[in-house]
């Protein structure tokens, strides 16, 4: 068995035992193709293994006797590792959106600006919302607070406050976290993609 030795080799704390490491009397066996052995020495499930020029894998060492599997063990950790880079590609980070206000905001910027609040939430970014003090406005921090206060009662079909407003330096900052995260936002608009899609054909 080829693989024996190379894993032997490589094996680490965390990898199961295999092969001549399983230092047990009997064990609970699956074949190759998930059939149901039964208890067996480990002398005969070692043979098995080695008769089908595949590895003794041990998957339940806490068991009595311990659960063992006929497979491909290098094959099995290369599926495993593939799992988790595919994993770790398809998973999708919040990102921190900043929009930024004045406190003199007239109300079609206003406007213009809570929709692209509502955008990045919806999508399932946070948002960092900045109300921008200049000159004496410093003087008039509760103006800020009025307005952010304003704003997350607009946006909250979409988020929630996560930092209530806060001063940072000139600014005054506040974050709002989506209610789903990008992963579900996704989700959903391809869900309501597709239906769209369907209704058209329909019409169509």
């Amino acid at each position: 068995m080829a693989s024996l030795h190379n894993w032997q080799r490589g094996a680490v704390i965390s990898d199961p035992r295999i092969n001549e490491r399983i230092r047990v009397s009997e064990v609970r066996l699956v074949g190759p193709t998930g059939e149901q052995v039964g208890v067996v020495p480990i002398e005969r499930a070692l043979k098995m293994a080695q008769d089908a020029d595949l590895d003794l894998v041990e998957v339940s060492p806490g068991s009595n006797p311990p659960v063992c599997k006929v497979m491909d063990y290098g094959k099995f950790k290369y599926e495993a590792a593939q799992k988790v880079r595919e994993a770790r590609k398809n998973q999708v980070n919040t990102i921190l959106k900043t929009v930024r206000f004045g406190l003199k905001i007239d109300d079609h910027d206003y406007n213009t600006k809570v929709g692209q609040v509502r955008k990045f939430l919806k999508a399932g970014d946070k948002v960092k919302v900045m109300v921008v003090f200049r000159g004496r406005e410093q003087s008039r921090p509760e103006m800020g607070v009025k307005l952010l206060q304003r704003l997350s009662e607009e946006v909250t079909e979409f988020g929630t406050v996560e930092s209530t407003p806060s001063i940072d330096g000139r600014n005054m900052v506040m974050v709002i976290g989506p209610l789903k995260n990008k992963a579900e936002a996704r989700a959903e608009a391809k869900r309501v993609q597709t239906k769209d899609s369907s209704q058209t054909s329909e019409e169509n």
